[in-house]
């Protein structure tokens, strides 16, 4: 058997090139110097939010959170009961070390964000509340520190690695010395000291945890794939970076001479837990450092953090840092335009695996001295194999729509997941559905998050940030009245002020065409806000489109110098100076800008253009190309998948990409959705009749509701964490509640009929179903139709983006009033299938419309 070559994943949450080079600078890290003249370097871009759970769990799945599953920090407890930490059994596919798991690889995953309940991997699994001690109150005598349930996979190793944590209270002065150089004149009875001390404790404590679980793995037991995740920099940062040299106006003395040195010292430590780890592998060991984003250390720090979702946040940097080395990775060189959706393919390519196309990222191919050949399946998730993840009856559904959930479980539709919400789980799905939503517009996938932020907006009218993101989402979908219908209700119910609410007021006259009106907004509020890089870019790009060059020229030079690292500003300085004929000086900022953000095509363009005029004509065409082949990305990539798949590219006709997935899915079915009470029963015995047997295990017996049955199999009810039942459907036609259709995996097609029903007649339905259930409830009506509503929107845009879906909608009266013109229909739609039209429609049944008729 081959040898496999190790690669080892090393997590610094937050570490940042402003903080780390200095430091290098000075000789302070000379390790991680080492490594990145070994290898190659560059900036991370992060996703946005850029909150470490999802952010991790895009790294190790390469996919973005509304695939992954993972939204925040935390969860509805399962019960019922409140809310809980964030869990790995939320995660809805397969880890970096799950595939690798398949594919025969021992791997060992130390602290990664979440990874609790530890999975049963081969290999190891340290999870991420392995390291977390109880810090004694006052006068409490801690002399026993348990390991929790599942904090360590195999068993056999808890006892030996428990021995290995640091608890905070086992640190001495000695310890805290080198964090501390006025350790010896700190007042410790200042209690913000003694708070800052606790919590230095802490971080040192815990970050030592990880690695000595990290190392002692590495040396003493087998592996060929290792992640290890330190959150201190991260934690350092959050705490102490306020206090960070220079020290400014508002912090008090006392506290910056205690803690000035803390994020210096937290580089240097990691520098020396990095050196340890580089001991541990051979020179043929890949190993990626990387964090998830930056941390402003210098005058980007906010001063203060506002009650927002994940509002420290704010202290971000969106440009991390990622250093790779290895065999067959190029030495001392820069990588541009890297993603944390990258990591994982590129982990893939490197272990020679092939890269699934449901991944969100890219391999970084250009870090590789000899080109590799990337190899395409489908997805991983269609792979069968022990991958060590949990078992599906061990998987959390944490956000789940308490409202309609209720009453599609007293209708008997859906198993119960949990127990009625209590107002903290409400508030921490709230700010999941606001963490989801922005995952889509980072995605540019607005439709999708355009329902949820008016949901959240309407229903916290007071709450300025749903209503901001609201606006900005209306306003990429080109719905401008809308948007200054929101604009409005926002400002009469908030009292607003500062440039965020002008920059709202500014776009919508932007995209009135009253770029003049829209600058006098801008220009007015900058009188007020001299720190706000945004405001000035949008000065500068109100002045571009009045051909105000030297205007714009002005904004964009105060932009950069809030923020330097701002690609926006970079462009428009080069735009800028292109129409001002200074061609120098525009390619330096074009460049830069592209340095910063490697995937603007329009900035590759420009500078295209401008290396021709300076005579560069070799840089010019490769400007030229790279613009070209951004701007036709998936094309290329089809193009790659198409190779990998046929063989060769010759041998392809022209198909897209929803031909080739459709093309790689194994059967196809058929099936009958809709909302509770919308005629989904009905349809099921049109098809029987007409000669499509149905998929149903006839537990649900017919009762006064459904005469003729409900046709359903109890395991579809389980379809959300389940979906194995499918592939025993063959030729038959399923009922899957609406509910449950984005749960249907992609490696099947699907024929669905959809039923729609005027959302009045489904709830007094529903309600009179109830009743004669004797199961009667005070729903909230208003929730009840905004979530339906809802969720027939998120069904058509979940159709719309999935090539293996075709839905049609079949309207229920429709289908009773002009039964076989309906049914016509439906056989056109259903033309593989030999369907009895006239036996179709005998089903139907006027008294079916008892409910219409008793409104």
């Amino acid at each position: 058997m081959m040898k496999k070559n190790k690669l080892l994943v090393i997590g610094w949450d937050a570490a940042d090139w402003k903080s780390i080079n200095p430091l290098i600078d000075r000789g302070l890290m000379p390790n991680l110097e080492k490594l990145i003249n070994e290898g190659v370097m560059g900036n991370i871009a992060t996703l946005d939010p850029p909150l470490s759970p999802m952010l991790w769990t895009s790294i190790a799945t390469g996919k973005r959170p509304f695939k992954h599953g993972i939204l925040g920090f935390t969860e509805p407890k399962t019960d019922g009961s409140g809310v809980q930490p964030v869990l790995n059994t939320s995660r809805k596919c397969k880890a970096i070390w799950n595939i690798l798991n398949q594919e025969g690889y021992k791997s060992h995953v130390v602290g990664w964000w979440p990874s609790h309940p530890a999975e049963p991997i081969n290999g190891t699994m340290v999870s991420n509340f392995y390291q977390k001690a109880k810090i004694p109150k006052e006068g409490e005598v801690l002399d026993f520190w348990p390991m929790l349930k599942d904090i360590v996979h195999p068993k056999r190793l808890s006892h030996i690695l428990a021995k290995l944590r640091i608890h905070p209270y086992e640190l001495t002065a000695a310890h805290l010395a080198p964090f501390l150089p006025n350790l010896d004149k700190i007042d410790q009875s200042n209690k913000h000291i003694q708070a800052g001390l606790t919590t230095l404790r802490r971080l040192i404590a815990d970050c030592t945890s990880i690695h000595n679980a990290a190392t002692y793995l590495m040396q003493f037991e087998e592996w060929d794939f290792c992640a290890v995740y330190y959150d201190a920099i991260d934690h350092f940062g959050h705490a102490f970076m306020k206090y960070h040299p220079p020290k400014r106006d508002f912090i008090p003395q006392d506290l910056y001479d205690a803690f000035f040195y803390i994020n210096t010292a937290g580089y240097r430590y990691h520098d020396m837990m990095l050196g340890r780890l580089m001991q541990l592998i051979d020179d043929e060991t890949t190993v990626i450092l990387l964090s998830d984003h930056g941390f402003h250390p210098d005058h980007m720090r906010p001063k203060i953090i506002p009650k927002i979702p994940a509002g420290p946040a704010l202290e971000h940097n969106p440009y991390g840092v990622v250093i790779i080395k290895g065999p067959n990775i190029k030495k001392d060189e820069r990588v541009y335009g890297a993603s944390l959706l990258d990591v994982t393919p590129t982990i893939l390519s490197i272990l020679d695996q092939p890269v699934a196309e449901d991944m969100d990222g890219k391999v970084l191919t250009d870090i590789f001295e000899k080109p590799k050949e990337v190899r395409y399946i489908n997805s991983w998730e269609d792979i069968e194999g022990n991958d060590g993840m949990h078992p599906p009856e061990k998987l959390n559904d944490p956000f789940v729509d308490q409202e309609a959930m209720e009453q599609l479980i007293e209708l008997g539709y859906i198993d119960r997941p949990d127990e009625n919400a209590e107002k903290a789980i409400r508030r921490t799905m709230d700010i999941s559905d606001y963490f989801l939503a922005q995952s889509y517009i980072d995605a540019n996938m607005h439709d999708l998050a355009e329902p949820i932020v008016e949901r959240l907006f309407l229903e916290n009218t007071d709450k300025p940030i749903y209503g901001f993101t609201l606006v900005n989402v209306l306003q990429r979908l080109g719905k401008i009245d809308k948007a200054r219908e929101i604009l409005n209700l926002l400002k009469a119910n908030n009292d607003l002020k500062g440039p965020n609410i002008a920059l709202l007021e500014a776009r919508i006259l932007g995209m009135e065409n009253r770029a003049e009106e829209a600058l006098a907004k801008l220009v007015e509020a900058e009188v007020k806000s001299k720190d706000n890089d945004t405001l000035y870019q949008y000065i500068g790009y109100y002045y571009l489109k009045l051909d105000n060059w030297i205007e714009a020229e002005r904004a964009y030079k105060k932009a950069l110098k809030i923020n330097p690292d701002s690609y926006v500003a970079h462009y428009g300085l080069g735009y800028a100076f292109y129409n001002q004929r200074l061609h120098e000086r525009s390619a330096q900022h074009l460049i830069e800008a592209i340095a910063l953000l490697y995937h603007q095509p329009m900035a590759h363009f420009l500078l295209g253009k401008v290396l021709h005029e300076l005579g560069d004509e070799e840089g010019s065409i490769r400007a030229f190309g790279v613009a070209q082949k951004q701007n036709s990305a998936i094309a290329a990539k089809k193009q790659a998948k198409r190779k990998s798949k046929l063989g060769s590219e010759e041998s392809v006709s022209e198909q897209n990409i929803g031909d080739l997935i459709k093309s790689g899915t194994e059967k196809e079915i058929v099936i009958v959705s809709g909302l509770p009470r919308s005629g989904t029963s009905m349809m099921m015995q049109m098809l029987e009749k007409g000669g499509i047997a149905p998929f149903t295990d006839g537990k649900r017996e017919a009762d006064e509701n459904n005469k003729k049955g409900y046709y359903e199999h109890e395991a579809i009810k389980k379809l959300h964490k389940d979906n194995s039942i499918l592939q025993e459907i063959d030729g038959k036609a399923v009922k899957v509640v609406a509910q449950l259709l984005p749960n249907l995996p992609l490696k099947y097609r699907y024929k669905i009929l959809f039923m729609r029903r005027p959302l009045d007649e489904i709830l007094s339905s529903q309600d009179k179903m109830l009743k004669r259930l004797d199961r009667e409830r005070n729903s909230n009506m208003t929730k009840l139709r905004a979530s339906y509503t809802k969720r027939i929107e998120q069904v058509n845009n979940w159709a719309k983006n999935f090539p293996n879906v075709d839905l049609l909608e079949v309207d229920y009266n429709e289908a009773i009033d002009q039964s076989t013109h309906t049914c016509s229909m439906i056989t056109n739609f259903l033309s593989d299938y030999d369907l009895n039209v006239e036996k179709m429609a005998s089903v139907v049944d006027n008294t079916l419309r008892r409910e219409q008729n008793k409104l």
